[in-house]
């Protein structure tokens, strides 16, 4: 991947439109910089703030460097499911250690589930498209390639999809990319509809259909297309739908000047039907075979 904007990512929330009655909840404050998390964590400021979980930069007193905090918000600090959502982010990521997945360093409880990340000085791939508009073959392959090492590590060692597969939750980091934002990771199994970002859905998703590593497959395609192309494969439809579910992708050979077998790869990875899709093995070979 090309080279990094200088600056802090983190694992990113989803941001989430306002409540479909217009209806405004009370919504608390960030916490301030120069107010202590824990005695072992300093905030330094807030990163993001997203529908569940707001993300801090931290100064970590142990380790004597910047880390990143992943908080439940304040109005949520003790709401049970929202515990349990973050919590179990936390246990999915302390079971994980991949050079292309944010790496978690500690789980706290104080007195709710707060996650401590490593900082990632690297920008994300949404920041990299929106300065250079889209990425050659040289930086494609290699992209796709880490995506593929992650996704298969992530399906054979812990048994789970990421199922947000996105721009803006894939950080280059001295030319490695890296995965974050595990928060609606989950079992293979029937996924209940829509739960994700629109645009990026897998049709299996939209519909709440079974979700196997295809989603995850059909997930690096999408952002193998928007990266190629520097447009997304979907448009968000103003009627509330899915696009995806409507008609099939465009072949990335419309938009860019690819060797075959890359065009290709991307294309099958966009197939509708789960089962025409390479798996994660199958694609990275793929992709292998173009270094």
């Amino acid at each position: 991947m090309p080279g990094s904007r200088p600056g802090v990512r983190h694992p990113g929330e989803r941001s989430r439109p306002p409540a479909a009655d217009g209806s405004v909840s009370t919504v608390a404050p960030p916490l301030p910089a120069g107010r202590w998390l824990t005695p072992a964590y300093k905030v330094l400021a807030c990163l993001r703030r997203g529908r569940v979980a707001d993300v801090y930069d931290v100064w970590s007193q142990e380790r004597g460097c910047r880390c990143v905090a992943k908080v439940l918000r304040p109005e949520r600090v003790n709401d049970r499911k929202s515990q349990r959502q973050l919590l179990r982010e936390g246990r999915l990521l302390r079971g994980l250690c991949h050079p292309h997945i944010v790496r978690l360093y500690e789980i706290l409880w104080v007195p709710s589930p707060v996650l401590i990340l490593e900082t990632l000085t690297g920008a994300t791939l949404s920041h990299i498209l929106k300065d250079n508009h889209r990425l050659g073959p040289a930086d494609l392959t290699p992209l796709g390639i880490h995506l593929c090492s992650a996704m298969y590590y992530l399906h054979r060692r812990a048994g789970f999809l990421h199922l947000d597969l996105k721009p803006s939750n894939i950080v280059s980091e001295q030319g490695r990319a890296k995965v974050i934002d595990f928060s609606i990771a989950r079992r293979p199994g029937r996924g209940r509809k829509g739960v994700g970002t629109r645009p990026y859905l897998a049709p299996e998703q939209a519909r709440g259909d079974l979700l196997t590593g295809a989603a995850d497959v059909w997930g690096i395609g999408i952002v193998l297309f928007e990266a190629a192309t520097g447009r997304r494969a979907f448009a968000t439809g103003n009627n509330g739908g899915y696009p995806q579910l409507e008609h099939r992708a465009e072949s990335v050979r419309k938009d860019a000047r690819l060797p075959i077998q890359l065009t290709e790869a991307i294309d099958s990875c966009l197939e509708p039907n789960p089962k025409d899709r390479p798996n994660v093995a199958e694609l990275s070979k793929v992709l292998s075979a173009r270094t």
